[in-house]
């Protein structure tokens, strides 16, 4: 509603409030639209150099031409690496092809073998070899299964007959590597079953999508002990990566869906050279409410390294400090990674170099122990850290109080002890970018199946997806796994 001129206050003291409070309104404004825009045509990068390229492309009214790039931030360029080490070889093949591979010989020969001159028999001298990388196109099959019966013709009894072969899915037509390739096509390759439907179609094979998720549900049953060790194992470790990410799961009564949750429970240690090997595992829940990772974490103490979630830090104070929070420093720098997009702030800037900084001397010891981490952080990162937050805490005190830029500072000042966790425990990771990388699978399964059927079925997407990220992460073949 527009102000109209009598209706203005003639207190000078109540119009500077108002004017405040309509400058305030108008940067809000301001930034929702520049966050629109990133949206719509702007990239998902963190990394300084993006960003800078993006504000430039989006500049419309005021173009800068005279620009210099900015150095990288965080990690969009390698760390220095000493003089002495190695460059890493690009995992590259170049001059032969892995050796595990089978290998189809064919031989060319010529059309004949007796010389031109004097017609003699010629003999070989040497030979030419080369290999190419070759694919046979997935190819179905009917599996015969033949059990032969004998018997005694001189008595009765004794008729003997080999045992059927134990199946997944008893009388049913698909063998186990079938079903094995349908959950791996769709919670490791994100392959919707309608889409594997139609290609099993197009090789003459007419199966309907509920016929492939029963196979689904009946595989999760048979693994659903193997999941629920996974998962305890990982609960069971002094270190866990912790996150959440919403499931749509439809809702047949109200012929829509509802949102529900799928929580990811993570650990790693290889950073470190740690004991506990990589492994995910999820669980789905209806709501993502205090009350429901606490269920899911029963017993556990230790270190949870999560996103600042009001539940997680509702759980720490619950536990009476059994459990020790370390927050995620990614998720402090994208805070200002959203201000320098919308507002170009200098300050946003330099916070954002100041922790690519830190993400350097991190990349620098990965892989090195708990102890030499620490040592390194002590002396490198504390005196980093510690000097961001003398500028944080200057700055807060200058800008206006509603302002994205001083959300963003208050969001990392009041998380600094979690946020800081990795200066005093050289086991802690920096982020919690170990989980996040898990929940990509989940992400990219909910983008191609847009939803779960039911209950049943994102218990059992939690189930296998949880085995089979688990693999990858290991480097297998899950389908071989």
């Amino acid at each position: 509603m527009a102000i109209r001129p009598d209706a203005l206050p003639t207190d000078p003291a109540v119009l500077t409030e108002m004017v405040l409070a309509l400058d305030a309104e108008n940067e809000k404004l301001r930034v929702a639209m520049q966050t629109l825009r990133e949206m719509i045509f702007g990239k998902r990068s963190e990394k300084l150099a993006v960003l800078v390229d993006e504000q430039l492309a989006l500049e419309l009214d005021d173009l800068q031409t005279d620009a210099t790039r900015p150095a990288p931030a965080n990690d969009d360029a390698p760390a220095a690496k000493s003089p002495d080490r190695p460059r890493k070889r690009a995992r590259r093949n170049i001059g032969a092809l892995p050796k595990h591979l089978p290998r189809c010989e064919q031989v060319l020969e010529p059309e004949a073998t007796a010389c031109p001159c004097c017609q003699g028999q010629l003999h070989k001298i040497g030979e030419d070899v080369s290999e190419v990388l070759d694919v046979i196109p997935a190819m179905l099959q009917v599996l015969r299964t033949v059990r032969p019966k004998y018997a005694c013709r001189s008595c009765t009894d004794g008729v003997v007959q080999a045992k059927v072969l134990p199946r997944l899915i008893e009388s049913g037509m698909a063998s186990t590597a079938l079903v094995s390739h349908v959950v791996v096509s769709k919670f490791a390759w994100y392959l919707p079953l309608y889409r594997q439907v139609q290609i099993l179609a197009g090789q003459g094979i007419q199966l309907d999508r509920a016929t492939l998720a029963g196979w689904i549900k009946r595989a999760a049953w048979w693994l659903k002990s193997l999941y629920e060790l996974q998962l305890q194992m990982i609960q069971a470790a002094p270190r866990v990566f912790c996150d959440e990410t919403p499931m749509p799961v439809l809702d047949p009564g109200r012929h829509r869906t509802r949102i529900c949750q799928f929580w990811a429970h993570a650990m790693d240690d290889r950073p470190w050279g740690g004991p506990s090997p990589p492994a995910v595992a999820y669980v789905f829940a209806n709501g993502r409410g205090t009350e429901e990772i606490a269920r899911q974490l029963m017993g556990f103490s230790g270190i949870l390294q999560v996103d600042g979630y009001a539940a997680y830090k509702a759980l720490a104070r619950d536990h009476g400090g059994a459990i020790q929070l370390a927050f995620c420093l990614a998720h402090a720098r994208r805070k200002f990674v959203e201000v320098y997009k919308t507002t170009q702030s200098p300050f946003a800037r330099e916070v954002i170099e100041r922790l690519q900084a830190v993400y350097a001397i991190e990349a620098e010891i990965r892989g090195s122990s708990a102890e030499q981490r620490l040592a390194a952080r002590r002396t490198r990162s504390a005196p980093l850290m510690e000097a961001l937050r003398a500028r944080l805490t200057a700055m807060a005190s200058q800008l206006f109080s509603q302002s994205k830029l001083t959300e963003a500072i208050n969001y990392a000042l009041n998380h600094w002890d979690g946020l800081t966790l990795f200066l005093r425990d050289g086991r802690v990771e920096v982020d919690s970018n170990t989980v996040e990388r898990s929940m990509r699978p989940i992400a990219m399964g909910r983008r191609n199946s847009l939803f779960s059927g039911s209950e049943g079925g994102a218990e059992s997407w939690a189930i296998l997806a949880s085995l089979v990220n688990t693999a990858k992460l290991h480097e297998l073949d899950p389908q071989a796994y």
